[in-house]
């Protein structure tokens, strides 16, 4: 239900959900569905209340421990022991993002009170975008109970106790279900039937430091603890944070690309970020600190006073996706191999599609130079001076936007429908400057056309700028990884792998432009070098092609058109400059007034159809076959047992194109996917799109093309960016045979009674 809520909500609004959206419809929704079901629940269980309820999902028993019988002033606990199924699970005290901690509520006889329930240490439980605070496998909540003088057994020497609880049992799916217990412990006698259960849960029972100082301040939108005093064993290591409170910090602040921590001597600092679903000031930050695993498992408890105001919610950004690969997971192996990894994508770079036009520009300039070896060098030098600085340039924007919190990947500037048509009419000029319609000198000034020959150094420079900013929104093998990882890593790492993924694509040019054998393999120049400058004004053209596509893609024919229309008037315009006759110069002014009146009303035609395409977008980009993506489909069809196939893919990236139609309509792959039932998504990040980012960024990826395979009950597999058709079907042959869903409505509840105490989490 939750699932459909969401998607349903989605639909309503056409615009993918954010994560702080999706936590507070769950919240709503539990509550919703746990008030609806204290007054519309059938009965399925027994009319005599027992010590056991079993559900589909899991097994809850009333247990206790009175290992000194039932006698004032002597130990005695109960407890509601929940062992779940395969990939079920309950809630903690504190939730996290969703779901509702389970609730008991204990009937007592005069003479015994109950305490607050002893929690044990809680897991982190990741749910798509969601990070919860819970318990799988087998889990115990205690509560001790005080025998006061006044309590009376009964004829049989027995206290009996009634236990009424409520829990919400998750899997992709929630189901709030309750039970009614009973159970008779002998008074007189040892009542430990249990022992071990309870004495695990009791001896890991959070700890709280007398010695222990904490302090609190806020900056950058983050929370600020530094804490000392904590036991010597801990000092160096990595430790975890469960607050007491909900939405007061990110729930997956541990994998927050904002969050850090670190040791100083025997102070922990950590820096979480804030809550964008904050209600409340509190004056007081209380925390469970864990270390350790399984038994060797530990927790502490510590409260920092907030002398600082809080922030205000509405100077919050939206939550970000954490990142899927952190500096610390990988180490020094890992960025190592990012930077080869980086390296090589930089080099098979050169062979994409988009590369072409810029290494035919080169490819003329050595016929040019074909016997100056120095020139050569240079230039070659020149050309990857150009092509890195301008790598570490566009990385540093794309690291400075997001941090700033911005949605941004690898590829972005060519999500404007402004910059692609400013690159239409680039290329333009470029064709019909190979084709000898014009030279640079005859239309620009003197001191601007001279520049190419009087500092072919610089010149050569900015050839390396141009073929960087036409290669960004590709994606070669082994960049994705790189990419990926460079956006989670501190600065100076990132910046490296930028850096090094530059020197790869500068590699060949450089490479040949040191050897002069390169050189001599050309011909002498003559008449075969103006042939080629007009066949390479053809790969240009094709690109203007290609990039008028885009804007349609973006926007809608019109605007494609209005555009063409201005590229044929820049022409015109062109072709007018050359002419020096009185009326070619009134011509010129025409034609210029014409191009700045179309300039202006082409703007503001960008700016209208971006209001109305973002609203279909998601349809346009599918086809019958291919529905729009959502991770909340994406979790619907995995839940019915169906494996989906999602394709991360932008109009303006050539491999996402070439892919699409080598690969993905071949039909032997369309006939696997219908054979294995394959739920079949598209992501189209043409235009910005906040929720298709930030599941590249859970992906460790950054930029399209992104190909991935869901299987239920496994991890997703992510395929290469070249896709291929052997490389499609060996995926689908791997995978498991389809499991048909769950049923969720299957419940065994118990009568819900009147009670005299509740004990919750809260």
């Amino acid at each position: 239900m939750l699932k459909f809520v969401l998607r349903l909500v989605g639909a309503a609004h056409n615009t993918p959900i954010r994560p702080s959206t999706t936590a507070v419809i769950a919240k709503a929704l539990a509550l919703l569905v746990l008030g609806a079901w204290a007054f519309a629940a059938p009965s399925f269980a027994q009319s005599t209340p027992s010590a056991l309820v079993t559900t589909p999902q899991l097994r809850a028993e009333f247990i206790a421990y009175a290992p000194q019988g039932v006698q004032a002033g002597q130990p005695l606990w109960v407890g509601l022991q929940l062992t779940h199924q395969p990939e079920w699970h309950t809630y903690w005290r504190n939730p996290g993002d969703s779901g509702l901690p389970t609730q008991l509520e204990l009937n007592l006889p005069p003479g015994i009170t109950a305490g607050d329930v002893q929690w044990p240490l809680p897991q982190k439980l990741k749910a798509g975008h969601l990070t919860n605070y819970g318990f799988e496998k087998t889990v115990l909540l205690v509560v001790p109970l005080t025998v006061s003088k006044q309590f009376k057994p009964n004829a049989a020497l027995k206290l009996d106790l009634q236990l009424h609880a409520n829990w919400l049992v998750c899997r992709l799916e929630c189901i709030p279900q309750e039970g009614d217990f009973a159970l008779g412990i002998p008074v007189n006698s040892s009542f430990a039937p249990q022992r071990a259960a309870f004495e695990a849960v009791l001896g890991q029972q959070p700890q709280t430091l007398p010695a222990a100082k904490a302090t609190s301040s806020f900056e950058a939108q983050r929370l600020v603890l530094q804490i000392s005093g904590l036991p010597t064993a801990l000092h160096g290591q990595r430790l975890h944070l469960f607050p007491e409170a909900a939405e007061l910090i990110d729930s997956a602040a541990d994998q927050h690309p904002a969050a850090t921590q670190s040791w100083q001597g025997d102070v922990w600092t950590i820096k979480l970020p804030l809550s964008n679903l904050r209600i409340t000031e509190p004056k007081h930050f209380a925390a469970l600190i864990t270390a350790g695993d399984g038994a060797e498992r530990h927790g502490y408890l510590v409260t920092a006073p907030i002398r600082q105001a809080w922030p205000a919610v509405s100077d919050l950004r939206a939550t970000t996706q954490p990142a899927a690969i952190t500096p610390s997971s990988e180490g020094l192996l890992g960025f190592v191999l990012a930077l080869v990894g980086a390296f090589l994508g930089g080099l098979v770079l050169n062979l994409m599609p988009c590369v072409l036009p810029v290494l035919a520009i080169k490819l003329l300039g050595f016929a040019q130079h074909s016997r100056q070896h120095r020139a050569h060098r240079i230039a070659g030098l020149s050309y990857t001076a150009g092509v890195v600085l301008s790598f570490l340039a566009l990385g540093a924007g794309v690291l400075a936007l997001r941090a700033a919190g911005e949605q941004l990947g690898w590829g972005f500037q060519l999500q404007s429908p402004v910059v692609v048509s400013a690159l239409a009419a680039l290329f333009t000029l470029i064709a019909l400057n190979l084709f000898g319609l014009f030279e640079f000198g005859q239309i620009l000034p003197s001191r601007l056309a001279s520049f190419q020959y009087k500092h072919p150094v610089m010149d050569a420079g900015l050839s390396g700028v141009l073929a960087v900013a036409i290669a960004s929104p590709c994606t070669a093998p082994f960049m994705g990884a790189s990419l990926g990882l460079a956006m989670s890593l501190p600065t100076w790492q990132a910046l490296s792998i930028f850096a090094v993924m530059g020197l790869g694509l500068a590699a060949p040019y450089l490479l040949a432009s040191l050897v002069p054998a390169v050189a001599r393999t050309l011909p002498h120049p003559g008449p075969w070098m103006l042939t080629l400058r007009q066949l390479l004004a053809f790969p240009m053209l094709a690109t203007v092609v290609w990039l008028l596509w885009v804007l349609g893609q973006q926007t809608n024919l019109d605007t494609a058109i209005f555009a063409l229309a201005g590229l044929l008037l820049l022409g015109a315009f062109i072709w007018v400059l050359k002419l020096h006759s009185p009326a070619a110069r009134g011509l010129a002014w025409l034609l210029a007034a014409a191009l700045a009146w179309g300039g202006i009303n082409f703007l503001e035609e960008l700016k209208a159809t971006a209001i109305s395409t973002s609203s279909s977008a998601s349809q346009s980009s599918t086809s019958p076959t291919w529905q729009p993506w959502t991770e909340a489909a994406v979790a619907e069809s995995l839940a019915q047992g169906r494996p989906v196939f999602v394709d991360f893919t932008a109009a303006w990236c050539v491999t996402c194109q070439i892919n699409k139609r080598s690969t993905l309509t071949n039909s032997d792959v369309t006939a696997d996917f219908e054979a294995h039932q394959v739920t079949l998504m598209r992501a189209d990040w043409t235009r910005r799109d906040t929720a298709i980012t930030q599941a590249l960024t859970a992906l460790g990826r950054s930029g399209v093309p992104v190909y991935v395979l869901h299987a239920p009950g496994k991890s997703p597999l992510v395929l290469s960016e070249l896709l291929s058709v052997r490389q499609v079907r060996e995926a689908l042959a791997n995978l498991p045979a389809a499991v048909p869903p769950a049923p969720t409505t299957d419940f065994a509840f118990q009568p819900k009674r009147d009670t005299t105490s509740m004990l919750s989490g809260q």
